[in-house]
């Protein structure tokens, strides 16, 4: 079968053009080739988060990988057939342990049977989905599309120190998925927060609960938060606050760090929030770029809206739309509200 060659420095040039290479692979058989890996960066090539979702990928079928390495700019993934089965993998450090679910979750999930993952690494960490936010606002999203996943947090990892692992289990799938078809996020229905906290004060998490709903009530949201102590090796803070449209949600996370104050953490978390609920959109600008491969995949094509169009949802559209053969039209300019269409490859 033919190679297929990446740019690694296509679009926005991070890791997101290394997964989903790796998941088109894992999908369709085809052998990929990735250049200029994160070309664009200050720390250019693999991070110990990349390198763990190729080893991932490459464990789940058998595949022939070369370039797996911290700082590799070029890499080579041939894959074999995708094989469920129980998989632990460990990042070593606290690179994102959801980066590394979300590039296998949808071969697994067409695999001939049951998976069982394990994943040790970051799960609350920045320029990543937080885990909180995989719970809340993904995995809903995935299995209202047909996926079907038990996630379960052992333990928290907080930025920098990671250690955190979690467990989630994966039913086999038949293709093809249900499509969405949410153009107008409709009326607000209600809005939630949560407050995610380890090893810190109690008064830490009672002013961020305390800001955040004041936070809230000041846009006439009549909103609850609740507090969720965490079991972590080291402290850590998130914020998170979710709105419920008739017709689609959106869900916002602000984490903490040493010298920030609980006030800011909630009050970014709500800021954000804001955006979303002002506009008419279905979902947020985060779910956007991850609805792209499931949906290419789906029964009939989807169109949803989403609050704010990102170099990440356009770099994915043109990865999508090539590897595998789907079409994938996003209407608007970045850092505007847009709508997305997706026709879904042959079946």
């Amino acid at each position: 079968m033919p190679w297929v060659t990446v740019d690694g420095a296509l679009g926005e040039g991070g890791g997101q053009v290394v997964r989903t290479s790796l998941t088109c692979a894992l999908l369709t058989g085809t052998p990929v080739r990735v250049v200029n890996i994160r070309a664009k960066r200050p720390r250019p090539g693999l991070r110990p988060q990349h390198v763990a979702a190729v080893r991932a990928a490459a464990d789940i079928s058998h595949a022939r990988v070369d370039g797996d390495a911290v700082g590799s700019q070029e890499l080579t993934f041939c894959p074999g057939n995708v094989r469920p089965g129980r998989y632990r993998w460990d990042i070593r450090t606290a690179g994102a342990v959801t980066l590394v679910l979300q590039t296998v979750v949808l071969p697994l999930a067409f695999a001939d049977g049951p998976s069982h993952v394990v994943i040790r690494g970051g799960t609350h960490v920045p320029w990543s989905p937080t885990w909180a936010y995989v719970e809340r606002q993904w995995a809903p999203y995935m299995e209202e599309l047909g996926l079907s996943m038990r996630l379960r947090l052992k333990r928290a990892g907080f930025y920098p120190q990671g250690g955190g692992e979690v467990h989630v289990a994966i039913r086999p799938t038949t293709r093809p998925l249900r499509s969405l078809n949410t153009p107008d996020g409709g009326i607000l229905c209600r809005v939630e927060g949560a407050v995610y906290i380890a090893h810190l004060p109690d008064h830490v998490a009672r002013r961020q609960k305390l800001t955040a709903l004041n936070a809230l009530r000041s846009y006439d949201w009549d909103a609850r938060v609740i507090v969720r102590r965490l079991e972590a090796p080291s402290p850590g803070t998130l914020t998170l606050v979710e709105a419920h449209k008739a017709h689609g949600r959106g869900c916002y996370t602000a984490l903490g760090e040493r010298g920030k104050r609980a006030e800011v953490v909630a009050q970014e978390a709500v800021e954000l929030l804001n955006s979303y609920v002002e506009s008419r959109a279905a979902v947020d600008r985060y779910l956007a770029d991850q609805l792209l491969l499931p949906l290419a995949l789906a029964e009939a094509p989807s169109t949803f809206s989403t609050e704010c169009i990102t170099t990440h949802l356009v770099t994915n559209a043109r990865l999508v739309t090539r590897l595998l053969s789907a079409e994938v039209h996003v209407e608007g300019d970045e850092g505007a509200p847009g709508r997305v269409l997706v026709v879904p490859c042959p079946h």
